[in-house]
């Protein structure tokens, strides 16, 4: 998006209306009198690169209170209001699942004429991998009789914009999957796109009908866009600083910008790298006057690296260059001309690289947009950990950054939702924020990508199929997470029949022996040294220990869907499988000798992973369980290391993603308490100066994954103790694990209102004070004795030492 800085009165205007709630369909569109047509621009490319303007005016007599549309494009849309921002979309999807937006255009309306004016774009081959895409179009539908004065059809004006394009490359090396750079060169922009009057009236044309829009349910319909309504709310829009002056050339002092515009001579170059402190996601808005023919690079990167490419701390800025994404902005020499990629931006550092020619050019202002998913953040947790505010405000930040209208695995390189990140968000954002419509919408984007053979894709939306089976089997764990947290049984009653498939599938690569035999694609565990592309060890007929635990997980978790809502057969069926695998792990990869798990029968490997996922499970025995956790926790990756006088085998260690599931088998097996001990590799990040948690150990390419952000569920859930007591969190159970701790204070969000505890060493005994909200009952659990809970406030006295 570029146009003319809008006044701050016309800014608050777009921060109010990004914030709207969707409004139900109304029925006559439900029944698929769609009015409205898809357009397009005659004679453009269809599938090929292309931006276009799209706008129309409409006249109204008084302002009506609402004014609701639902709108829709392929790629994207941008829609303005007399100007203002009104909305942008849709949130993606597959073509049988294209989703429209709703908005209220009421606030930006008034009486007499109102131009109504969208930007609608199509990278082509260029597209972000997570864009699914038909061909490009438009289509807005008035939800009523009285707004259908704004239906899309041949009443439009379009127009190709000839003065926007991307970036040559990318910028970037490793594997990205994001958006691409682009390149907006204002001197052949078409700036007044959204003005009441346009200076360029002839290069507008009647837009060209290209079929009727129509829901999933719709018969023959012209088009491949089966609409369905976005259910997730707009994401937040709001004005940020882009990053305060570090490091700069070309100049004689540091400038002040960009909270002070700065001028720049003819015939001069000048960088000026920006630091923000720590990283976000926003849509960059460079505003500009005069200096035509002035060519501006403004690359964005999450870390800046030394000539080894390495990043090292990322506060250090002495002997490091930028690589990244960059856009690429030539000026026209007008005034105030506000220029912005149509797509947000991930950075910390920001660098602008000025080139001016024959005129000066001044560089007004650099903001930023801030866009990411308007979760609200409702837990809170203090208390004496080291530095817990710091690794909770950055696991939050991590989990904010990537979300948006879908999870992302990384805010800037890939964007994509991916399974085994996305169960981890998942819980964060039930426990966090008590908001499950992210969740929900990642549980049915997954349902959508299941293929004949019956499992999922490893991501989704992605027009580029991938396929990691493992994935498939944590889809039916994120269904009973969500069935767990949340109180919505239709959703569960409805996809618990697409589990089936996933479960049969893998059913049918079981070894005779109850082992998991070698399945196709790929079989991703974690990224660890002793796991090749991480793929966990196998043999040539399969019988990996991690893989048939992952199935145990998978089977457990569906099998208590089955009880409660599905077939009692196939429960005890599931149940079957895990005695028969169970008795096949402790019976073919349990080695004696260690007193752990191997990773296949052959007992030639060992790694930390599939023992943890043996405890959680409960396939190793029960007076085992705290040994195997103590010894893979004293294990290194290479030797052969002591534990009480018995050998512990080297082991392929656990990443930042897969200790989410350490975790859990802590808390299992009863040595919670040591989990504040194992936060070394979060306090090592902070040491390194991130500000979000990274995808792996250093050396690592993404600095944001939200995989890494489980210490903040942990927290809540594992030291402070607060789980659901029962599906749909009717009743809760509050077990902590303070250990050494004098005190922990936490907070959780839950449907009827919040839940507060507090515990407090005294001498020798903890004082407990917990809040239940009004309607909620729950239980206490404390050195193995359970206490009732009720709605208010209880205070009990603990002894020290649970």
């Amino acid at each position: 998006m570029f146009r003319i800085a809008l006044p701050a009165v016309l800014l608050l205007s777009a921060l109010t209306s990004s914030a709207q709630p969707a409004k139900p369909l109304n029925s006559a569109l439900v029944a698929n009198k769609w009015h409205a047509h898809w357009i397009a621009c005659p004679g453009a490319p269809e599938k090929d690169l292309g931006i276009f303007y799209f706008r129309k005016e409409i006249t109204l007599d008084s302002v009506p209170a609402h004014f609701w549309v639902h709108v829709s494009a392929d790629n994207r849309f941008l829609l303005h209001v007399n100007g203002q921002y009104a909305g942008e979309g849709p949130a993606r999807g597959d073509l049988f699942h294209w989703r429209f937006e709703t908005i209220d255009l009421a606030p930006m309306l008034k009486p007499g004429k109102n131009i109504l004016a969208a930007t609608v774009w199509n990278f082509g081959t260029r597209a972000p991998v997570a864009q699914m895409t038909n061909r490009t179009g438009f289509m807005l539908q008035g939800d009523t009789a009285a707004e259908e004065i704004a239906n899309s059809d041949p009443s439009w004006q379009v127009m190709q914009e000839r003065g926007r394009g991307l970036a040559a490359t990318n910028g970037v090396s490793g594997y990205y999957a994001a958006g691409p750079g682009e390149k907006v060169d204002g001197r052949a922009a078409t700036w007044d796109w959204d003005a009441a009057t346009v200076s360029n009236a002839s290069s507008w044309q009647k837009a060209e009908a290209i079929g009727r829009p129509a829901t999933r349910e719709a018969q023959d319909a012209d088009n491949n866009w089966d609409l369905v309504q976005d259910l997730v709310p707009a994401m937040e829009h709001r004005q940020v600083e882009a990053g305060k002056p570090v490091r700069f050339e070309g100049l004689s002092a540091m400038p002040a910008f960009p909270a002070q515009p700065l001028e720049i001579p003819a015939n001069t170059h000048v960088t000026l790298l920006l630091d923000n402190s720590v990283l976000q996601t926003a849509y960059p808005e460079l505003v500009m006057s005069g200096g035509r023919d002035a060519d501006v690079h403004l690359t964005y990167a999450e870390a800046l690296y030394d000539a080894k490419g390495e990043k090292g701390n990322r506060n250090e800025i002495a002997g490091r260059h930028i690589e990244g994404i960059t856009d690429e902005f030539i000026s026209d020499g007008g005034e105030q001309r506000a220029y912005q990629p149509l797509w947000w931006r991930t950075w910390r550092y920001a660098q602008l690289d000025v080139t001016t020619k024959a005129a000066p050019l001044r560089l007004e202002r650099l903001d930023g947009w801030f866009s990411a998913y308007p979760f609200e953040e409702k837990a809170s947790i203090t208390g004496d950990i080291p530095d817990l505010k710091k690794l909770w405000d950055t696991g939050w930040r991590t989990a904010r950054l990537c979300a948006h209208e879908t999870y992302m695995d990384a805010p800037y390189w890939e964007q994509l939702q991916y399974v085994g990140d996305t169960r981890i968000q998942a819980l964060i954002s039930y426990a966090v924020t008590g908001d499950s419509r992210l969740g929900k919408q990642a549980i049915t984007n997954i349902e959508s990508s299941i293929i004949p053979e019956g499992i999922t894709q490893s991501r989704y939306p992605s027009r580029l199929p991938q396929f990691i089976p493992p994935f498939s089997l944590l889809w039916v764990d994120m269904l009973h997470d969500y069935w767990m947290y949340v109180n919505d049984e239709p959703l569960v009653r409805e996809t618990l029949p697409r589990t089936r498939g996933v479960i049969d599938w893998y059913a049918s690569h079981l070894r005779p022996d109850g082992l998991m035999g070698r399945v196709k694609w790929w079989e991703f565990a974690d990224w660890t040294s002793g796991y090749d592309g991480g793929n966990p060890p196998q043999e040539a007929d399969g019988g990996s220990t991690y893989l048939t635990l992952q199935f145990i997980e998978a089977l457990r978790d569906a099998g208590e869907l089955e009880k409660n809502f599905g077939s009692p057969e196939r429960a005890a069926n599931y149940q079957s499988m895990i005695q028969k695998s169970s008795d096949a792990l402790n019976r073919l990869t349990w080695d004696a000798r260690y007193g752990v798990y191997a990773d296949t029968p052959a007992k030639k490997t060992y790694s930390q992973q599939p023992n943890v996922l043996a405890v959680w499970q409960d396939v190793a025995p029960r007076a085992e369980r705290k040994a195997i956790l103590q010894r893979l926790l004293a294990s290194q990756e290479g030797k052969e290391t002591q534990l009480d006088g018995k050998a512990v085998p080297p082991m392929s260690a656990m990443s930042y993603y897969f200790r989410f599931y350490l975790s859990r088998a802590l808390e299992h097996a009863g040595l919670a308490d040591l989990y504040v001990s194992q936060l070394k590799p979060w306090y090592n990040m902070l040491n390194l100066g991130l500000s979000t948690w990274a995808e792996q150990p250093e050396p690592t390419r993404s600095d944001c994954h939200a995989w890494s952000a489980h210490p903040n569920y942990d927290l809540l859930t594992v030291v402070a103790g607060i789980h659901p007591g029962a599906p749909g969190f009717s009743s809760v159970r509050i077990e902590p694990h303070l250990g050494s701790l004098h005190e922990i204070n936490a907070t959780m969000p839950h449907l009827k209102g919040q839940i507060v505890t507090e515990f407090a060493l005294k001498t020798h005994e903890y004082t407990a004070t917990i809040t239940l909200p009004e309607g909620l009952n729950g239980s206490l659990v404390w050195s193995g004795k359970e206490y009732p809970l009720h709605p208010g406030t209880q205070t009990l006295n603990l002894p020290a030492g649970n």
